[in-house]
């Protein structure tokens, strides 16, 4: 079964886009929730045919956009909406998590019976790596992490560094989406938010909180997110294992749009390697 498009709505606040892929059995399968990165959404790239590699090992896989990426209902696939992109920040995007997984294991999913409330993992790419991981430390739901080319430190991206007296003058600073050409608009809400929440997203402080089996993957040619922090959030957590993939870059060699059908030799042994763990 391939579920596209299903739309979590929310009072006062923007609707979640997500889809889910699993074999319909009517018997509980593991939960996995994927979560993209900056300037990412659910259908970049090969995200698709991860999600039937998760199916195909009998997963109910989710994947999902965050409500402030950029996209919309109508438009999930890249960023119509850069209003909603300039007024996204961290607390949004683990508010997203928390309404989505309430949502899956409530009543009200249809799809409710196919999922094993007791095994859960949350995998997170990039950005969604460190929103994975806060995620992960503070919800005792989770049972398992995964971090694909994560960062370690949300304090030293781009989002929270700056000349920040220019960007609280004007209210807004832009980062050009080479792919797109667009501007992407970052309201200086995004670093008070930041600031007001630095203890919570403090990806040190998280990473040593998780006690669940912990995995982390990175590219050891990671031009986009050095592996030194992949090596700080294993040093962080000494429990979690470490995965070196050699001679890959931030995505494991795919890209946007993939026009294969199957997937980047190097992002088949992400995939690979993240499944047996959960398994």
């Amino acid at each position: 079964m391939s579920e596209k498009n299903l739309v979590l709505y929310r009072e006062n606040q923007k609707p979640i886009v997500w889809d889910t892929l699993y074999n319909k059995t009517g018997n509980p399968k593991p939960l996995v929730i994927f979560c993209h990165g900056y300037k990412g959404f659910k259908d970049w790239g090969s995200w698709s045919l991860v999600a039937d590699a998760f199916k195909n090992e009998n997963f109910f896989f989710v994947k999902f956009n965050f409500s402030h990426n950029g996209g919309t209902v109508e438009t999930p696939i890249d960023f119509p909406d850069l209003e909603a992109f300039a007024e996204n920040n961290y607390s949004k995007e683990l508010k997203d998590i928390d309404d989505l997984l309430n949502y899956l294991l409530s009543k009200n999913n249809p799809f409710v019976n196919e999922i094993n409330k007791n095994n859960i993992s949350l995998i997170g790419h990039s950005r969604g790596g460190g929103i994975a991981t806060i995620k992960a430390s503070e919800d005792a739901r989770i049972t398992s992490l995964i971090t694909w080319a994560s960062v370690c430190d949300f304090a030293k991206r781009t989002a929270t560094i700056g000349n920040l007296e220019q960007w609280k003058k004007d209210g807004v600073k832009y980062v050009l989406n080479r792919r797109t050409k667009q501007q992407m608009p970052h309201n200086y809400q995004f670093y008070k938010d930041f600031k007001a929440n630095e203890t919570r997203l403090n990806l040190e402080i998280a990473t040593k909180k998780v006690k669940i089996p912990h995995l982390i993957i990175h590219g050891d040619s990671d031009t986009s997110i050095s592996f030194n922090e992949a090596k700080l959030l294993h040093q962080w957590n000494p429990n979690s294992v470490l995965v070196l993939i050699e001679n890959t870059n931030h995505v494991f060699d795919s890209k946007h749009p993939w026009e294969d059908k199957i997937l980047p030799k190097k992002l088949k042994q992400v995939v690979e390697k993240s499944i047996h763990f959960i398994k």
